[in-house]
């Protein structure tokens, strides 16, 4: 979201009445701010809705039909399937699980047979990404690998990589 006024400042002000009566409005809700403007509470002015693609900071700031994700406004995705949001696993379909996906708690499938599993311990991405465990009937296992002399140039803290895998009762 830009740290600035709203571009329809004083300019636009003086071109149409009714819309510089709603931008020069102070407001610390949207409810002062009326139809087709929402509460830039940073500013504590009205600024009209804004459309797919445009910056927000929260779902009221988009038009009826769009969501504020990731900073900008998106169509809504309906509950349960990937992408929606959620709070608690029971919010997603079958094979999904609720996880953090750049800070936003999202629907996000089950991972698959050997799809990676490892996530590192600490670090920005562990705390805003997350990632499911596996399928039922898999279990996140590690792959011993030794490094091949010709590869020793290539930077690999570790020679184990973990997948899911089939559990072997």
């Amino acid at each position: 979201m830009p740290h600035s006024p709203p571009k329809e400042g004083a300019k636009a002000l003086k071109e149409s009445a009714p819309l510089a009566k709603a931008l020069t409005a102070v407001c610390d809700s949207d409810r002062a701010c009326g139809r087709g403007f929402s509460c830039d509470r940073h500013f504590g002015l009205c600024v009209p809705l804004r459309g797919e693609g445009q910056y927000c900071r929260r779902d009221a700031q988009c038009v009826r039909g769009l969501t504020c994700m990731f900073g900008k406004c998106h169509r809504s995705i309906p509950n349960g399937q990937e992408g929606s949001r959620c709070k608690a696993d029971r919010d997603c379909g079958a094979s999904m699980c609720c996880a953090r996906h750049h800070g936003e708690m999202v629907c996000k499938k089950q991972l698959v047979r050997d799809e990676s599993c490892y996530v590192p311990d600490g670090g920005l991405a562990f705390s805003i990404n997350q990632i499911c465990p596996c399928e039922e009937g898999l279990l996140c296992r590690e792959n011993s690998r030794q490094p091949s002399r010709e590869r020793d140039f290539i930077y690999q803290p570790e020679w184990t990589s973990w997948t899911c895998q089939v559990r072997i009762l």
